[in-house]
């Protein structure tokens, strides 16, 4: 009688922390239900809205920051994690992601600080930058005549640089494919994508610096022979000054619309930088390239969905990282 009665109260004891445990399971699940859809539909239902509005404002004042809103994303997101690390300045114990030889010609920062100022006039310490800073590209490249991307919300900030380990994770434009391919794949990002990503070559521009070691002292054999004198004539110093204003654009016939126009180029020889010129001629990339050269719509639903990846990449949610108020600053931490 007695083994029968110990037997019970084992049994309830085990069903207790049975019920316990799910319940600090549902309860740590309710604080951080990672990435969702209309993250801000309580919190601040306008928020997307806002920041499509501001997007389109200043595109219509300057058209180029589409670009750089675009090129936000990669640097950021790609870099460990989606948590605006890119936005932060210099401090006296950390340097800025932005000063970085592989951030070089990245600007237009001070337009996600007006898109942060909007939404703290509607929802004060709530959008955190790194959701502004993916949600951004993803207008910007709708202002460019490219697909609209759903995407979830929730990333919060990081409080740090990740300058020390850029070159880690950010692949550069004169390396091999097998490098490019091996850092995207690193994210989750197939060959199909990264074909897709490196579409957004189709807008924007490449200042001379990152292509002169292709027309001095000799031209690159492998460029098309028609495409050289225009490269030439926008760069026309061997050693370009950085601050200069020299450029040659991504895409001469439709330098600012996001289309299927690139691949064409590249597969004429007129990518600018080798990375370009690589994604159509290396084995594992170049049926994708042609296949997105002769469909936009393919191009687009593979860009969606890389986009989609890259944006996801394991970014702070929950409790983790904090809500800046100031993009290019992380919050002071009260005593």
């Amino acid at each position: 009688m007695a083994s029968s009665s110990s037997s019970r109260i084992l049994f309830f004891f085990f069903a207790l922390l049975s019920l316990s445990a799910v319940s600090c399971f549902a309860e740590s699940n309710e604080q951080d239900p990672g990435l969702v859809t209309d993250f801000y539909r309580d919190t601040c239902p306008q928020a997307e809205e806002v920041i499509r509005e501001q997007v389109k404002l200043l595109y219509k004042r300057h058209k180029n920051t589409a670009f750089s809103w675009l090129r936000n994303i990669f640097h950021d997101c790609a870099v460990q994690s989606c948590d605006a690390s890119l936005l932060l300045d210099s401090t006296r114990r950390s340097l800025s992601e932005k000063e970085m030889d592989r951030s070089f010609g990245m600007r237009n920062f001070r337009y996600i600080e007006e898109i942060k100022e909007a939404l703290e006039r509607e929802c004060p310490g709530v959008v955190s930058c790194s959701d502004i800073l993916v949600l951004s590209a993803r207008e910007g490249v709708v202002r460019l005549g490219g697909p609209f991307i759903p995407l979830k919300t929730g990333r919060r900030d990081g409080r740090r640089s990740r300058a020390e380990i850029l070159e880690q994770y950010l692949p550069d434009h004169n390396e091999s494919m097998s490098v490019v391919l091996e850092k995207f794949a690193d994210m989750g990002i197939d060959t199909p994508g990264v074909v897709a990503l490196l579409g957004a070559h189709s807008v924007g521009r490449t200042h001379c610096v990152k292509l002169v070691h292709r027309l001095y002292p000799e031209v690159d054999p492998q460029l098309n022979p028609d495409h050289v004198p225009h490269m030439l004539k926008k760069c026309p110093d061997a050693i370009p000054d950085p601050k200069a204003v020299q450029y040659v654009r991504n895409d001469r016939g439709t330098p600012m619309i996001f289309d299927n126009n690139y691949y064409r180029n590249i597969l004429d020889n007129k990518g600018l930088m080798m990375v370009d010129h690589q994604l159509a001629t290396d084995k594992r990339t170049k049926p994708y390239v042609k296949k997105m050269a002769k469909s936009q719509d393919y191009f687009f639903k593979e860009f969606s969905r890389a986009f989609t990846i890259l944006s996801e990449n394991n970014p702070l949610t929950g409790n983790k990282g904090e809500i800046r108020q100031q993009c290019n600053v992380a919050n002071k931490i009260r005593d």
